[in-house]
């Protein structure tokens, strides 16, 4: 049974990363620590395991332009769909997914996110050159935590 400083420690573990959502399961028992403070307005992540959906890769969100940049380029930034460690490789002595500069292909792997002990291979949603890795290797990210900035690929050409 888990007891009451296994749960203070998993507190603090949790409140030391940051971690807005915690979830545990160990002989029967389910302990989920939810912390609120995500910012005006922002929604909870879902809880995918309990909707019976996979984990899909991240919904990218469109930048607006810099009012100062001379050319007017958006950005569509890839973001964590959920709460893990952030792997740049498939393996730690590989070449990494995507570098800044690469292009990349929409389904096109371009990150691995542990979760849970699965490895959760988070897809491009867009064509185009990766412009900025915003995570750094083997660090823990939260759900909406910039990963990439993609600048997506003109249609037509």
């Amino acid at each position: 049974m888990v007891n009451f400083d296994e749960i203070k420690r998993l507190l603090d573990l949790a409140k030391e990363h940051g971690l807005a959502e915690f979830e545990i399961e160990q002989q029967g028992l389910r302990l989920r620590i939810k912390r609120d403070g995500l910012g005006p307005g922002a929604a909870a992540p879902p809880d995918e395991a309990e909707s019976g959906r996979p984990i899909a890769a991240a919904e990218p969100k469109a930048v607006p332009p810099s009012a100062s940049s001379d050319a007017a380029v958006e950005l569509a930034i890839v973001k964590s769909p959920i709460v893990g460690t952030f792997y740049r490789a498939p393996e730690p002595n590989a070449r990494p997914f995507v570098e800044s500069g690469d292009a990349v292909r929409r389904g096109q792997v371009v990150c691995i996110i542990e979760a849970m002990k699965l490895m959760n291979e988070i897809e491009s949603e867009y064509e185009g050159e990766i412009v900025s890795v915003f995570a750094e290797n083997g660090q823990p990210v939260q759900y909406g935590d910039r990963l990439f900035a993609i600048r997506p690929q003109a249609v037509g050409g």
